[in-house]
């Protein structure tokens, strides 16, 4: 398993001291209450008042301005400076460092609402969705057997942060992207997985010779054409249902360009497989496969390849129960597999992306 050099130099080597090892194992041990603790501050409007004020505050004051009780406030702050989102001098609080990011960094914020709205309770049952290859975490919402299939149903605050999550790790490897597809000059473009229909949008905005199909569950399409309807171009967004997971289903052919974001880590590798090899099917010697993946191992900083490799187990116990943030030679081998080669690797798109260009071997 290879991985860029930031990635191999910090995790190749042990490099912490005896007792940082043993704080790091405390702080895991109750990661729990640190999450909530930590959202609360930010819900609370705490650390936002922290940040703006000059001298910081007393216990006293923050207890006048959240108008919360003086232990709710005490055991919060307490909590806090240990975690160490915020420092104590002089009998006043103030915002450190990480503290700031918590409340300013809108990655942080997404993934912390991610965390708490769609996956905190589904978490619980982690263990079961390993042992059964389910998504057992996901009976918190209904009984459905993909979150996808269940997406349109879930509470309103639930989607919002789903779509919000979704929307944040691709809309801004966007403007990149379109560059490099329409550098082959598509005229029909296939969009698998197309979801509300963004990327779509913003395709035939940036080239009004193109046509869209997008390629989705039939609930999926449903809240497609909402979110298109009367949007500049939609006339040349079509929609065309499909069960991926059912093998029988075909590709339509005669695409000029097949794209696929942030797709296929909702599946599993022989699944993926399946779902590639019926594109190639569908595919002749001028068509290119754009695959974009936020691959963990093509991360140039360590940060980003912790996150994707955490988002791993929201698929584990709640999308599918079998799917992951894949490390890009599993990816490669699927596409292998399915009788596609990999003609081009665009690296380090905003967002941590990267696009797998492919064609038909």
């Amino acid at each position: 398993m290879k991985l860029f050099p930031a990635l191999e130099k910090k995790y190749a080597k042990e490099k912490m001291s005896v007792i940082e090892a043993q704080h790091r194992a405390h702080e895991i041990s109750f990661a729990p209450v640190v999450f909530q603790v930590s959202r609360l501050m930010v819900k609370f409007g705490i650390l936002q008042m922290l940040v703006d004020s000059k001298n910081g505050l007393t216990l006293d004051e923050i207890v006048e301005r959240t108008h919360l009780s003086r232990y709710a406030v005490q055991v919060l702050m307490e909590s806090s400076l240990t975690i160490g989102t915020v420092l104590y001098a002089d009998n006043r609080y103030v915002a450190s460092k990480v503290g700031w990011f918590l409340l300013s960094n809108p990655m942080v914020t997404t993934n912390m609402d991610f965390t708490h709205q769609v996956n905190y309770l589904g978490w619980y049952h982690l263990e079961e969705a390993l042992l059964n290859g389910k998504p057992e975490g996901l009976k918190v919402f209904g009984q459905w057997k993909t979150i996808y299939e269940g997406l349109s149903e879930l509470p309103e605050e639930v989607q919002r942060s789903w779509f919000g999550f979704d929307h944040f790790y691709s809309d801004h490897s966007f403007d990149e992207a379109l560059k490099i597809v329409f550098a082959h000059h598509p005229e029909t473009l296939l969009d698998v997985g197309g979801n509300t229909g963004r990327w779509a949008l913003r395709c035939v905005a940036y080239d009004e010779n193109v046509t869209v199909t997008i390629m989705d569950l039939p609930q999926q399409l449903e809240m497609m054409k909402k979110q298109t309807a009367g949007q500049k171009g939609a006339e040349r967004i079509l929609g065309h249902r499909v069960n991926l997971l059912d093998e029988k289903e075909a590709f339509p052919g005669s695409m000029d360009a097949i794209w696929m974001s942030q797709f296929l880590d909702c599946f599993s590798e022989a699944e993926v497989t399946s779902i590639l090899r019926r594109a190639a099917a569908s595919m002749n010697e001028t068509t290119s496969l754009f695959i974009m993946e936020t691959f963990w191992d093509r991360q140039p900083f360590e940060t980003a390849a912790f996150c994707l490799t955490q988002i791993s187990l929201y698929f584990t116990a709640m999308a599918n129960g079998n799917s992951k943030m894949y490390h890009s030679e599993d990816m490669i081998r699927c596409i292998e597999a399915a009788g596609l080669h990999v003609s081009e690797i665009h690296d380090g798109l905003s967002g941590g992306h990267s696009i797998v260009v492919c064609r038909k071997s």
